[in-house]
């Protein structure tokens, strides 16, 4: 993975102990020896010690003298020093002995334990504090990297080492570029900051601020970070990555963007050698081929099968038809099966257990466990579903919604089928058989085909105030007709049986076919379904009082008293009736 690539180069500035290069004389390949005064018997630095002396090695040309009232060296030509394990090379140079500093020109180039190599055009190095800065075309090099900038700050006590205008990194793979770069070896830690940017063979990464532990081997992100990557784009607002185990943990406001799907959530933990994921809180996963939505405040999802789990605060599925027509499904678990990487062939499906919920329009439905067929656009409904649309109420031991166009088109009811609708008068129409097929027409159900052992009881009205009587059917077939969602018409298709049982004869038991049960109260509402942190309906603004002025009264107007105004009383005049409802032509049987 790209992670991986990404942060070897990272170990950079670490400067490594090994064994010192000696200097050689221009055009000779040997050495030019330079005669300094030895140390007192007790006082020479140990090696390493800080403030140690800067040794001259060699030089063509050595003029001595004061410049600006300091005493210098002025060094022409090969000039080479040493300071522990530390050598510094250049064309010319001023050495301070009194300060134990050195000021070095052209060609500039500090080699540390022969592993890590600073060039630059101008040098200047301070022996008591052990540091350097280098400016002009720096360029920093070890066995692994490389590392250009226009000036650098090295301390070496501290082994610290710091860009502040900007830095571009490279190795055989990857390339870093940022305004400021810092490492600390005491903390094992490097810091880049100001438009970060990092390309590797498989990604692009840009952020402002990048930190590594090289012990740990983890990297963490702070502050809005945007990941390229071949396969979908990564955004999040903080986060780690350890390079050792591949768990990616980003925080804040983190998104998976690829082209079929966005991810999202407050966390996202991946590990990527077993391809599985933990998500958690405001989770959302968008499917942008098919306009559906997965939303939880968890989920799992594991690549390799190619399977999403949502669970955790009521998931919510939405499915986008159109503004009007907008599917809401609610479980306690969500999940979702999708092809596994390089398969075609695996269905896209949604299953969603238990305590099912269903919010469209009109509709609105419950069960126990559901299949959404997202390839056929056939949602499956078992273990005792319930569907209503508007005034109508429809069971059955399993059903089947088939969609077309994002429309509700078809439904087929198997197993114990049973429809109520409930007229003006609050009578229950009731209607069973073995199974039913319901048929729609722009979301509005149109017809009712009952099949097999068909019955049905539906009340006779007059003029929508009086109910008339009862019609009792029994037949091997029969279809429903529906007018604006509102019972208008039965047909018996076969071998009819009919009774009319006027209201004076009508018995409790005659007004109620076995099986019935009206559940209105398990209809869901719009809030249940979506729940208080996933309802997407804009909010309402609150009205903006407007502040209202007053006006200081003289002492006079306040103790005037306020004359009543005189009013006409309204004369009293009755209330136009409501017009009345046009008659219902009560449901009429044909054989």
């Amino acid at each position: 993975m790209f992670f991986s690539r990404v942060f070897f180069l990272l170990l950079i500035l670490l400067p490594l102990l090994g064994q010192a290069q000696r200097p050689t004389a221009p055009g000779t390949g040997t050495p030019v020896p330079v005669t300094t005064a030895p140390a007192r018997a007790g006082t020479a630095p140990k090696p390493g010690a800080k403030g140690s002396p800067i040794k001259l090695l060699t030089t063509g040309q050595l003029v001595g003298g004061i410049f600006n009232g300091v005493k210098i060296r002025k060094l022409l030509g090969n000039v080479s020093f040493q300071q522990d394990d530390v050598f510094l090379y250049c064309d010319s140079a001023y050495q301070y002995t009194e300060t134990n500093q050195v000021e070095a020109f052209s060609n500039v180039r500090v080699v540390q334990s022969d592993t890590m190599t600073i060039t630059g055009d101008h040098g200047f190095y301070d022996g008591t504090k052990r540091t350097a800065r280098m400016t002009g075309n720096v360029v920093m090099r070890d066995p692994r990297m490389t590392l250009t900038t226009p000036a650098l700050d090295y301390d070496l006590n501290r082994k610290t080492a710091s860009y502040t205008q900007t830095g571009h990194l490279t190795d055989p793979q990857n390339t870093l570029d940022s305004e400021q770069g810092f490492y600390d070896t005491n903390s094992k830690v490097f810091v880049f900051k100001r438009n970060v940017h990092l390309v590797t063979p498989d990604s692009e990464l840009n952020n402002d601020t990048l930190r590594y532990n090289t012990v740990s081997k983890i990297a963490y992100f702070n502050g809005p970070t945007r990941i390229k990557g071949k396969s979908g784009n990564l955004y999040a607002e903080g986060g780690t990555y350890n390079t050792i185990t591949r768990v990616s943990n980003f925080k804040q406001n983190a998104k998976i963007d690829t082209p079929n799907y966005l991810l999202g959530g407050d966390q996202l933990v991946y590990d990527e050698k077993k391809q599985y994921g933990v998500a958690k809180g405001h989770v959302s996963l968008i499917s942008k081929k098919d306009n559906l939505t997965l939303r939880g405040d968890q989920g799992k999802y594991w690549r390799g099968l190619g399977r999403t789990k949502l669970y955790g605060g009521r998931p919510v599925v939405r499915n986008i038809g159109n503004q009007k027509d907008t599917l809401y499904m609610a479980a306690d678990t969500l999940i979702s099966i999708e092809a596994r990487p390089g398969q075609t062939t695996t269905r896209t499906v949604l299953y969603a257990y238990p305590k099912v919920q269903i919010f469209r329009g009109q509709m609105q439905g419950i069960c126990d466990s559901l299949t959404y067929d997202r390839q056929d656009s056939i949602i499956y409904l078992n273990q005792d579903p319930v569907l209503w649309q508007a005034k109508n109420q429809l069971t059955s031991d399993s059903m089947q919604i088939r969609s077309k166009r994002g429309k509700v088109d078809e439904m087929r009811l198997y197993g114990n089928a049973f429809a109520v609708s409930q007229d003006t008068l609050l009578n229950f129409n009731q209607t069973k058989g073995r199974s039913m097929m319901a048929y729609f027409r722009d979301n509005q159900l149109r017809r009712v085909d009952v099949l097999g052992n068909a019955e049905s009881i539906f009340y006779a009205l007059d003029n929508d105030t009086a109910t008339t009587g009862m019609n009792r059917v029994l037949s091997a077939n029969m279809r429903l007709l529906f007018l604006e969602s509102k019972l208008n018409k039965i047909t018996v298709l076969s071998n009819p049986e009919a009774k009319f049982i006027p209201p004076h004869e009508l018995k409790p038991d005659d007004e109620r076919l076995k099986g019935y049960k009206w559940r209105a109260a398990e209809r869901p509402t719009r809030r249940q379904v979506l729940g208080k942190q996933f309802d997407d309906r804009p909010k309402k603004r609150k009205p903006v009082k407007k502040k209202t002025t007053t006006t200081k009264r003289s002492p006079a107007s306040k103790s005037a008293k306020p004359v009543p105004k005189k009013t006409t009383p309204k004369s009293a005049s009755p209330k136009p009736a409501p017009p009345a409802k046009a008659p219902l032509a009560a449901p009429n049987v044909r054989r």
